[in-house]
């Protein structure tokens, strides 16, 4: 929702003319497309929980796949657009740049929850690593539609987020092996500072 006040404001910073966003409008579609569903489907869950717990239906898979079929269909529209204009090299700055930014925000965040005086656990701060810096195509690509619905360039600003979250599978699928070592022998070095020492006979 920051986003909605802080891109017209980056537009204008970066691109110097001036832009105008319909808050009202944009909210409501947000709402309707966001939170409407997520509050039907919590409040159907508490009707047929029971019976979601028996038959355990796939919803992981049917997620996967959903999630697949808007990063497909986001792909060809982005460019299957003729009014995108984005050669090889630009596109793969927007690819260093994305992947900097990730390892930027994991490395803060990683430093942040290990401080000294911080009293977060080894999976939280596996946790916090991982979520924080998470940005989905699921809610990005809404946004993006439902702000700049109607502007030729959609395509192309559509293009960082598409190049993001791949990334961000990617590089959490090369990180899980070093994130999890760390986490079980932190979590050892913990139990071994806990435990109680034995009392000396003198």
């Amino acid at each position: 929702f920051q986003g909605i006040v802080i891109t017209p404001l980056l537009l204008l910073l970066f691109l110097g003319s001036s832009s105008s966003v319909p808050f009202t409008s944009i909210f409501s579609q947000l709402f309707m497309t966001v939170v409407v569903p997520l509050i039907i489907g919590q409040i159907v869950r508490r009707y047929i929980k029971d019976w979601l717990e028996r038959k355990k239906p796939p919803f992981g898979a049917i997620s996967s796949c959903v999630l697949l079929m808007i990063i497909y269909t986001t792909f060809c529209d982005t460019f299957a657009n003729p009014n995108i204009d984005l050669d090889k090299f630009s596109l793969i700055i927007i690819v260093f740049i994305i992947f900097s930014v990730q390892m930027s925000f994991m490395f803060l965040t990683f430093l942040f929850s290990t401080r000294n005086n911080s009293t977060f656990t080894p999976a939280d701060t596996v946790a916090i690593v991982f979520c924080s810096t998470h940005k989905s195509l699921t809610l990005g690509i809404p946004m993006l539609k439902i702000v700049f619905a109607g502007y030729e360039y959609l395509s192309l600003i559509s293009v960082p987020l598409l190049i993001y979250h791949p990334a961000q599978i990617l590089l959490g699928s090369l990180l899980v092996p070093t994130i999890k070592s760390w986490m079980v022998s932190r979590q050892k070095a913990l139990k071994l500072t806990r435990q109680p020492k034995a009392p000396v006979k003198v």
